[in-house]
């Protein structure tokens, strides 16, 4: 590529595509604006008053995109003089995909603006990232950027030809006790510069610290929202990157958000297995069980602890939480969870036998737990998934387990095109454990394109193998006949992009949960991180308002869940909610102690939408599940839409549901539950009932408001004889 010989100096508002950026940008208090500050009083550090620029408040990121041509970034960040003169107490940064390209000092009110002037080619990065970090008090901390332009000088530099790195080039060395962080971003920074290249490590252990982790502020749904998430792989505004572990494994220390795929096309990773040196659950072997009492151990080493105000409480490098008195007892001999225990409360006046060893007031054997069986001790929170994609299109992991993570193993949200291709969540053998992640093994968020799960093991996690949706919002107020007024409502999911100008905004009807009335999305205005405008491009609809919810039409995927083994976790095995074809085959579901399929939607709770409208469920052998009760578990395969008027629903949330050419091996319980559903067929399956637990005295169909139920040529056998199914096996209800 031959540079370019001219020199163009142009203001950053009028670069393409800055005004799609306000929206996806994140602070931790009020509204990011052009040209004021972020209360809306003139842009003013250190007397000056700037006519151009952003106003932020720590914490805050603000991705920008870079304009084509552009060589160099300057221009000024500083404390707004608003709260009067030493308040406030920030430091500024500005990232590139995976280094700090500038930091300031730390700046207070008064303070005159700290200016930068960097090298930045357009060749080689596409976005920017902006940060104002609190410094742990975000008080008074109104961050201003001003005077901001994007020059091009001279020639630009060109990319490498794609090639196979090795981690030893940049000093990356497995089986050393040594955080690999800094080194592994120095890695990134030569894929960056060749893209389509890779990197491939000597097979080992790798250690990664919290220490040299890069520091993001993003929000992450489904998850707890920390101002900062350490993140020690950040494959960031990457290109045609290839990561081969070689069947390595990184394991990590802290509170740590492992692997950021961000503003990213083409990442592949593969052969690398991802764990905590210490996990977020503790588990304890119990050693014996009577009657009013009983004994547990709990390595101090493997789960570092101390009893406080009467029982442990567990932490690890940098953290600490109180011990949960709840969680999953898993049978120590099958990795079971026990039947009928649910999320158990085992809590107890407890007395110390010995270091670790502790004898806890409480009568477990009722329940059918003994001694060898397993305590997981949940101590809630979820910061950060293991991995987490973002913004990222064609992503693929190969052979990628993940052993623990502190939120879910891999978290997608707005991203497009993910195939997972063995690996899974699962613990690793050497550990003892017998839990997984937190929550969810995988979960997807307004994603798009396709999902491609296949040929994976999900085994000991607290909630799913796969849960699929959108994120709806609740409209609070229409300020006019074009505009809403609307909120993310469950905690855990806020403050990423639902909308972005252009896309398909749809209404829900929440009393019937009924989707209607497409509208393109002109504008959308960031008010927190919980409350946005949205203009659109026509009015809204009379008759919906308050209280009714938008979701994006836009960003429904695709999904085909196959090949896969799910065992031994608690909640449901796969969770889908997607209007997109979904195709479920060829799985084995084991031992789980909820449902083995939900298929949900809501306006209420966790605002989770998407009804299912074309599902294919055939060929997979569900063995004794259903073991406890959890949430929406009514059957072996639940639809259970959460519709607050059932009666009053005149059109079907989901439709199109076919289950076929598929084994179950299990104790009597319902079979299929659904609420809701037009055009639902249990057809050529095989059913084989045995006595390994109680039964439930249900029938195995139970519907509810559905129509076009379609049930033939199944083959059900009991004590090695056939049975018939009669009317009276079909609950149907209106």
């Amino acid at each position: 590529m031959s540079p370019t010989k001219s020199f163009l100096c142009f203001a950053f508002l009028a670069s393409p595509g800055f005004a799609l950026d306000l929206p996806l940008a994140a602070q931790a208090y009020g509204e990011l604006r052009e040209n004021l500050a972020v209360e809306g009083g003139p842009l003013t550090i250190g007397g000056k008053v700037y006519p151009q620029g952003l106003g932020s408040h720590a914490v805050s990121e603000i991705p920008i995109d870079v304009p084509d041509g552009a060589t160099r970034f300057t221009g000024a960040a500083g404390v707004d003089d608003a709260q009067g003169p030493g308040k406030g107490s920030v430091k500024f940064r500005i990232l590139s995909g995976n280094a700090v390209l500038w930091e300031s000092a730390e700046l207070k009110s008064g303070d005159p603006a700290a200016a930068f002037d960097l090298p930045v080619s357009s060749i080689l990065y596409r976005k920017l990232y902006l940060q104002a970090d609190d410094l742990g008090e975000n008080s008074y901390d109104h961050a201003d950027w001003v005077d901001l332009q994007w020059k091009k000088e001279g020639g630009t530099a060109a990319t490498g030809q794609a090639r196979t790195f090795a981690g030893a080039d940049f000093g990356i060395r497995p089986e050393v006790e040594e955080d690999q962080s800094s080194a592994f971003r120095k890695a990134i920074q030569a894929l960056r510069e060749a893209p389509g290249s890779t990197l491939k490590l000597a097979k080992g252990t790798y250690h990664f610290r919290r220490e040299g982790a890069l520091k993001h502020h993003f929000h992450v749904s489904n998850h707890d929202q920390p101002k900062w998430h350490p993140v020690s792989i950040p494959l960031v505004d990457l290109r045609g990157v290839t990561i081969d572990g070689q069947g390595s494994l990184f394991l990590f220390h802290g509170e740590v958000q492992p692997v950021l795929v961000m503003d990213s096309e083409k990442v592949t990773l593969q052969g690398i297995g991802i764990d905590y040196a210490i996990p977020h659950h503790s588990q304890g072997t119990l050693t014996k069980v009577e009657q009013d009492a009983y004994e547990v151990e709990v390595d101090p080493v493997r789960y570092p602890h101390e009893v406080r105000n009467g029982w442990p409480a567990f932490k690890g490098d940098g953290w600490e939480t109180g011990g949960g008195k709840g969680g999953i007892v898993f049978d120590g001999k099958t990795r079971e969870i026990v039947a009928g225990t649910s999320d158990y409360n085992f809590g107890g006046r407890l007395t110390e036998l010995t270091p670790g060893h502790y004898r806890v007031e409480k009568n477990l054997a009722k329940s059918g737990i003994k001694t060898g069986d397993i305590l997981t001790f949940r101590q809630g929170g979820r910061p950060h998934p293991a991995i987490t994609l973002y913004r990222a299109k064609d992503t693929a992991l190969v052979d990628c387990p993940i052993h623990s993570s502190h939120g879910m193993g891999l978290l997608a949200q707005r991203s497009e095109n993910i195939r997972l291709s063995g690996g899974g969540v699962y613990p690793r053998k050497e550990t003892g454990r017998y839990f997984s992640t937190v929550a969810d093994a995988t979960h997807f968020s307004n994603c798009k394109g396709l999902i491609l799960s296949e040929n994976g093991l999900y085994e000991g996690m607290m909630d799913d193998a796969i849960n699929v949706h959108a994120t709806c919002l609740r409209i609070e107020d229409k300020p006019d006949s074009r505009t809403l007024r609307c909120s993310y409502i469950h905690e855990q999911s806020i403050g990423f992009e639902t909308f972005l100008p252009g896309e398909t905004l749809r209404f829900i009807e929440a009393k019937h949960l009924t989707p209607r009335d497409p509208r393109k999305v002109v504008a959308v205005r960031r008010l927190s991180d919980t409350e946005l405008i949205i203009t659109l491009d026509s009015d809204t609809p009379a008759d919906l308002g308050k209280g009714d919810a938008v979701e994006n039409a836009d960003l429904f995927p695709q999904v085909t869940f196959r090949g896969n083994t799910v065992r031994h976790n608690r909640a449901r095995g796969s969770l889908f909610t997607t209007p997109e074809k979904v195709i479920v085959e060829g799985n084995t579901f084991e031992s789980i102690a909820g449902s083995a399929i939900l298929l949900a939607g809501d306006a209420n709770g966790w605002y989770e939408s998407g009804g299912c409208h074309d599902v294919l469920i055939r060929n997979n052998t569900f063995r004794d599940n259903l073991t406890s009760r959890f949430q929406f578990t009514e059957a072996l395969i639940s639809i259970y839409p959460e519709v607050p008027d059932l009666e009053g629903q005149k059109e079907f949330y989901h439709r199109n549901v076919r289950i076929e050419g598929n084994r179950f091996e299990t104790f009597d319980v319902p079979l299929l539950f659904a609420m809701s559903t037009s055009g639902l067929s249990f057809t050529g399956n095989e059913v084989t009932y045995n006595d390994h637990y109680p039964a439930w005295n249900k029938p195995p169909f139970i519907l509810r408001h559905c129509k076009n139920f379609v049930q033939k040529d199944n083959r059900v056998t009991r004590d090695g004889k056939p049975v018939e199914w009669t009317e009276k096996d079909i609950k149907s209800d209106p």
